[in-house]
């Protein structure tokens, strides 16, 4: 486990089941983690589909938070609150309830079966760099520049930042102490 806490990103996008509530509630489930809270969190974004284009369009977000755990274990936290809150893979790109991604953590380069760090394809994604770069414009992604320079080389796509939830840092609590 990190001795001190580690800045992480995750990434967050629902279109099924009232997706801005499916956002909004899993902020409260990140700052719930062990180890973990939540520093800030963007606006909601609607983005057209990716991938598979049969289905409503999305809501995203992006969340900063501050950790202890480690990668995997993080990210299995993450699957799990996919998992509880009904998020079903049917086929690659398929509507979802909740999805959420780690993007970076701490700046590490990484990559084991089913985690790469940087996430893969961010750098490629407005619907992930416009609201990254709302909390975090100068954020570093490893191998590709800062995410404010990855926004500007995603022509075409426009995600429209949603009128009813603004920025804002939540104060932070104290990371949970480790259960001993």
């Amino acid at each position: 486990m990190p001795t001190r806490p580690i800045r992480a990103f995750i990434a967050l996008g629902s279109n099924l089941d009232d997706p801005a509530a499916q956002v909004s509630h899993a902020f409260s489930e990140l700052n719930a983690l062990p180890e973990t809270s939540l520093a800030a969190h963007s606006s909601l974004y609607r983005s057209a589909p990716w991938g598979y284009s049969d289905q409503p369009d999305f809501v995203n977000a992006v969340a900063e938070i501050e950790t202890r755990l480690e990668p995997r274990i993080l990210l299995e936290m993450l699957l799990d609150i996919e998992h509880r809150r009904g998020r079903v893979r049917e086929f690659l790109n398929a509507p979802r309830v909740l999805d959420l991604d780690l993007l970076l953590y701490d700046g590490l380069i990484h990559h084991e079966h089913g985690l790469t760090l940087p996430h893969p394809r961010m750098h490629e994604r407005a619907f992930v760099l416009m609201p990254l770069t709302e909390i975090a414009p100068a954020c570093a992604i490893p191998g590709h520049g800062t995410a404010l320079e990855c926004l500007a080389q995603c022509g075409g796509q426009a995600p429209e930042r949603l009128p009813e939830i603004q920025p804002r840092s939540t104060p932070s609590a104290p990371l949970l102490q480790a259960a001993g």
